[in-house]
Order: structure tokens, then sequence, then C-alpha cells
């Protein structure tokens, strides 16, 4: 792999002018490749992997994917024009955009262990949830660290539960919710059987569930302290309906917002630009192109929500949608056309707003970023297509 990249950076170097390094992005695996090439002067551009997978037929009409194959129409598509300038965070943004990784995942990972214990509860004391709606009240995770099987909690009667609580000096529970308790577990139709592994397993499981809440909420203290860094952050923050969450999350995806100089840029990034879908007489339903950053469109309609139910200007506008005498929409249609439309994004990265949005001086626009989602950009260069495999022979 290292003859390999030596000999495309000697290609690169002989005729600068005439050479640009194009890569098809696939995960993880062109970060540290794409990085060497930025910081020598080299910068690469990136092609959308679903525009390589519809046009890899367009020569042979076949739909043979091969090494061989792939660098050919990637090459073809750079030539044309059709690619863009990767962005890679750095500084506080970086750190932002790790730590708004983490938080995703470990919500997902708690999201999981909350439904293996609920799916514990329906085997094997499925009238639980009836006496509590979260298992992981506070009353609750001390009880079923200590008796969680009906059997358990049959044994330590109403009398012992009121006494692990008033041993912790809990007030929100007490002798009703104690009977309460006993007497689901009395009357309990969950499994009887292998209860010793039953007893493991949840003791695992609320292990496994407090272990992650801990260190969702360490994520969430270091977030909070990167946003303090960020210049606009706390600007963000004081809208009405804002929160850490969709604020540091949409931080993260976008970057430095100072790099932009139209909201239509953003838009043109989440990708929930309005597609039409008709042909002659035919009118299908317009519906969102979703050619961006899944995770941004997601932080958007997250924001959307709160801001609807508590910021009067975007309940007026949600108002207006639903009730307006023409094409009114439904209240669903309403909040993701609020998302979608840019009235979420204007007000934050307003070209001539009070955060002051501008480009970075000196910076290169991609050409996906002054499409504006209207007109196209297309720039046709000479290209050397380098094929180099993995023991850095040529092909």
């Amino acid at each position: 792999m290292e003859i390999g990249i030596y000999i495309m950076v000697r290609f690169y170097t002989v005729k600068r002018e005439q050479n640009l390094s194009g890569m098809e992005p696939t995960g993880h695996y062109w970060f540290n490749l794409g990085k060497y090439l930025m910081d020598n002067g080299m910068g690469p551009v990136l092609v959308n992997p679903h525009h390589v997978k519809k046009t890899k037929e367009l020569d042979d009409n076949s739909p043979d994917k091969n090494d061989r194959k792939d660098p050919k129409t990637t090459a073809k598509l750079v030539n044309e024009g059709r690619y863009s300038h990767p962005y890679l965070p750095e500084g506080v943004y970086a750190d932002l955009r790790a730590a708004s990784n983490m938080r995703f995942t470990l919500t997902a990972e708690l999201t999981r262990s909350a439904n293996r214990i609920k799916k514990w509860f329906s085997v094997h004391f499925p009238e639980y949830n009836g006496v509590y709606s979260k298992f992981d009240a506070k009353s609750s995770m001390m009880l079923l660290k200590l008796a969680a099987l009906p059997d358990d909690v049959v044994a330590l009667g109403a009398e012992g539960i009121n006494q692990i609580w008033r041993g912790e000096k809990m007030r929100g529970a007490g002798m009703k919710r104690a009977k309460a308790i006993a007497e689901a577990a009395e009357g309990s139709i969950g499994s009887r059987e292998g209860l010793t592994a039953a007893r493991m397993e949840i003791a695992i499981l609320l292990e496994d569930y407090e272990s992650k809440q801990a260190k969702l909420g360490q994520v969430m203290e270091l977030i909070e302290e990167l946003c303090k860094r960020v210049p606009m952050a706390g600007k963000l923050l004081e809208i009405k309906g804002a929160g850490i969450k969709t604020v540091s999350g949409s931080l993260a995806e976008v970057g430095d917002i100072r790099r932009f100089d139209n909201p239509k840029q953003l838009q043109k990034l989440a990708g929930p630009a309005l597609a039409e879908n008709s042909s002659g007489k035919h009118k299908g339903a317009t519906k969102i192109s979703k050619r961006g950053h899944k995770r941004l469109r997601h932080l958007l309609f997250e924001a959307a929500l709160p801001l609807v139910a508590k910021n009067p200007e975007f309940r007026k506008l949600h108002h207006y949608y639903t009730t307006r005498d023409v094409n009114p929409l439904k209240k669903m249609q309403s909040l993701i056309a609020v998302a979608c439309t840019g009235r979420v994004r204007a007000p934050r990265f307003g070209r001539n707003n009070h955060l002051g949005a501008r480009p970075r001086n000196g910076a290169e626009p991609a050409p996906w970023l002054w499409t504006g989602g209207t007109k196209e950009v297309r720039t046709r260069m000479k290209v050397r297509m380098i094929l180099v495999d993995a023991g850095g022979s040529l092909p």
C-alpha cells in the first residue's frame, strides 16, 4: 500500500496542473489518504458512491462491479466535474463531531439495552410495566437490583420493599406502591423456568444499562464544554425551543458555518430540497431529494418539533401551513415543511443575520455548494487516471 501511494504521489507531482486525485468514499477508509493529500497540497475530490452505482453500466451495459471497472467510472465522473470537495473539520469542530458521533452511538446502544430489559420483563414479569411505566426510575432500579423476579418480590413482601426505599431515604415511593408491586408479583403469569439464569441476565442487563447511561452523561458534559468554545453556539441556544442536542448536532454535521454564504447551500448539504416526479400529464407526489446528510435532516426535523411547540414565530408559520386556503398541509407535512424549506436554517445561518456568517477568507467552495438547488455547475479538465493495486504494482 505504501508503494502504491508513493507511485500515485509521483504521478501527481510531475504535472500538477494536469492531475486531480479523485476517490469514491467508503466509510472511514479514505480518511487517512484524504488527509495526507490535503496536507500536501494535492486536495482530493470525492465522487458520490450513488453516482458510481448509477453510471457504471453506461459503457458496457453490464452490472459488473470490480476493482478495475470502478476506478474508470470514478475517473470519468471526475473528468466531467461531477464531484465535491471534502470537508474535514478541524479544531473544536473536529472534537464536536467526534463527541456527537459518540452521543448517537451511545443513544442507540442505550435504546437496545432498554429493549432487552423490556423483553426480559415480558417473559418473566409482564405485570411490572403496570406499576412502573419507566423501569429506570430510581426506586425501580433499587428494587430490581435486589429482587427482580416475582418470586423474589413475594418473598420480600410489601414491608420489605418499603424498607429498601426507606434505607435509601426515597421520598417518591412509599407503602402504596410497594403493595401494588407485591400484588402484581403474587398474580404474575411470568415464566417460572430458568430462574437462576434469569437473575443473572437481569443483573447484567441493568449493569450494562447504567454503564451506558453514565457514559452518555460524560459525553453530554463534553459536548456542553465544546459548545462554549464555538462562537455562534451561544446565540443559537438563545433561540426559544433550540436545545443543546440539536444545536451541537447541527454544528457537528455542518462544521464552521462561516464557510457558507447562503442558507440554500446548507439546504443542499442536508438534502431536503423538494424533488418533482412528473411526466407529461402525470403529476407524481413531490418528495424531498434525500441527497445529503441523513443525520443533519434528522436533526433539523428534531429542531422543528420544539420550535413549533415553544416558539411563537414558528407556531404561527405552522398554523399558516395547516390552515391556508390553497393546499393546506397536514400537521406532519407542515412540520416537515418547516424543517425543509429553510425556515429553520435561515435565522440560524443566514448571510445577513446577527451571526455574521460569511465565507472563510481564501476558501474555495465546492461545485455543489453553489448550485442553489437550481443550476448545476460543471467543469471539465484533463485528468490522468492512475490505477494502483494494494501491492504497489501497476495493472
